[in-house]
């Protein structure tokens, strides 16, 4: 009988009428010794299985690169100079984040579907306690959200998705040349009135290459090597530099 009626309430619901077909211009990005960024295309269409609804629909583009732990540290000026006086560890931030919109923030999503989805800068942030003497422990995350936002790690790219007859959109995410290697989680949502009504999610794979690639490999997978590698490098660098010193003093 309980399955019978849990069968009845899902015919009752509503399937999605309007759905996301995605394209990415690419769905990886190699990181060389000469990288200094990229840019990404995302463009795509809407779905429909019914006829349109006339309140006009808005997509939001997130793209967010690994989440790390960091901790954010207060400075002081004490006894004439800078201190750290307070610290505060952030759960999971997003090393690189940008939030693109076909409208303004505030018409492009709810601040109830915000928080449900953790669209904003500060909903993908995860900063679950603060030490018991630290106060304002907000501000440090707003100091790493400013930080971050000054590198173009953060963005908010408002009416910077085109949107063309309420059916085809595209967009392009400006990739900054200090990546993170991982996965970049990549999501588009369909939003009316503020309302999420469908969601996409997809990836994008940045990873190093070359030389880059094999040192990164090198340093994790056998870190005596690497580090005996180092110091000879440095050892070799600075007897060349103090070679063409004395040269130079000779002449």
């Amino acid at each position: 009988m309980w399955r019978a009626l849990a069968l009845l309430c899902a015919l009752a619901l509503p399937a999605s009428a309007e759905e996301v077909v995605l394209g990415l211009s690419q769905d990886s990005v190699s990181i060389s010794t000469d990288f200094d960024g990229s840019e990404i295309l995302i463009y795509g269409a809407i779905k429909r299985d019914a006829p349109m609804p006339e309140e006009p629909i808005q997509v939001v583009v997130t793209v967010a690169g690994p989440s790390l732990p960091v901790t954010v540290r207060r400075k002081s000026h004490a006894y004439g100079i800078w201190v750290n006086t307070a610290a505060v560890e952030i759960d999971h931030a997003p090393s690189f984040y940008a939030i693109a919109t076909s409208a303004p923030w505030d018409e492009a999503i709810s601040n109830v579907e915000d928080m449900r989805h953790r669209v904003s800068i500060p909903h993908a942030i995860r900063s679950v306690g603060a030490p018991m003497d630290v106060l304002n422990s907000q501000t440090f995350t707003e100091a790493l959200i400013r930080i971050r936002e000054d590198n173009d790690q953060y963005q908010l790219l408002e009416n910077a998705v085109t949107l063309r007859e309420q059916t085809l959109f595209d967009t392009s995410i400006s990739l900054p040349a200090n990546l993170t290697e991982g996965r970049y989680p990549t999501r588009i949502f369909l939003t009316r009135g503020g309302q999420v009504v469908s969601k996409l999610e997809t990836e994008i794979e940045v990873r190093k290459v070359g030389i880059e690639r094999w040192l990164f490999v090198l340093s994790r997978e056998q870190p005596l090597v690497y580090g005996l590698l180092s110091l000879a490098i440095a050892a070799v660098a600075g007897w060349g530099a103090s070679a063409l010193f004395r040269m130079i003093r000779q002449q």
